[in-house]
């Protein structure tokens, strides 16, 4: 068995319903172990899929376990990695749970900026966006029409673009109290465990 670093690109984490609906669960981005949560607990409990070409390092778990007995730092780093996980998971589910459709897709873009931003992959306010429309709503617990809809008011309000795979945020302050964001929970400026 082995876990995934994402080196380049994007690769998301989904569930499919009974009826073969996907509902997208986590998106990563390059620096992010995809699946490293499966080298305790041996197995996924859900799907992962590359949203375009990408590029990985893949850990052995018997690597892992042998660098992490022998690195108690590596441990402690690891560690931290999945908490930061877990901590995007939660805010996940308060975004699709308690938020507007305005405000998820808010939200969405205001976290991706800011992690893209956290491994220089994102400039002043524009990042590339490298999912489809059906995406988006998947991570957002949307319908595409929906979606498109959305996307077109913050436009209107000069708030954000999406176009070609590119995003675009003209208000950025407008956008995270839309979209209810503090990027707190992504411990940005946290020092990470030594």
């Amino acid at each position: 068995m082995a876990s995934t670093l994402l080196l380049e690109g994007t690769i998301c984490r989904y569930i499919d319903d009974r009826n073969g609906a996907r509902q997208l669960v986590a998106l990563h981005v390059p620096g992010d172990f995809v699946d490293l949560h499966g080298y305790p607990l041996k197995r996924l409990e859900h799907d992962v899929m590359a949203l375009g070409p990408v590029r990985v390092a893949v850990w052995q778990h018997e690597t892992l376990h042998r660098l992490t007995g022998e690195r108690p730092d590596l441990t402690r780093m690891l560690w931290y990695a999945t908490l930061l996980d877990a901590a995007m998971h939660r805010m996940w589910i308060f975004r699709v749970g308690r938020l507007g459709a305005e405000g998820r897709i808010a939200h969405f873009v205001a976290e991706l900026h800011a992690r893209l931003q956290a491994v220089g992959l994102a400039g002043d306010g524009s990042f590339a966006l490298p999912l489809k429309q059906i995406d988006l709503a998947d991570a957002c617990g949307l319908t595409n029409v929906h979606v498109n809809r959305v996307l077109r008011s913050l436009r209107e309000q000069d708030i954000m673009t999406w176009r070609s795979g590119e995003v675009t945020i003209h208000d950025p302050v407008r956008l995270r109290r839309i979209g209810e964001f503090d990027p707190a929970y992504l411990y940005i400026d946290a020092d990470c465990p030594d």
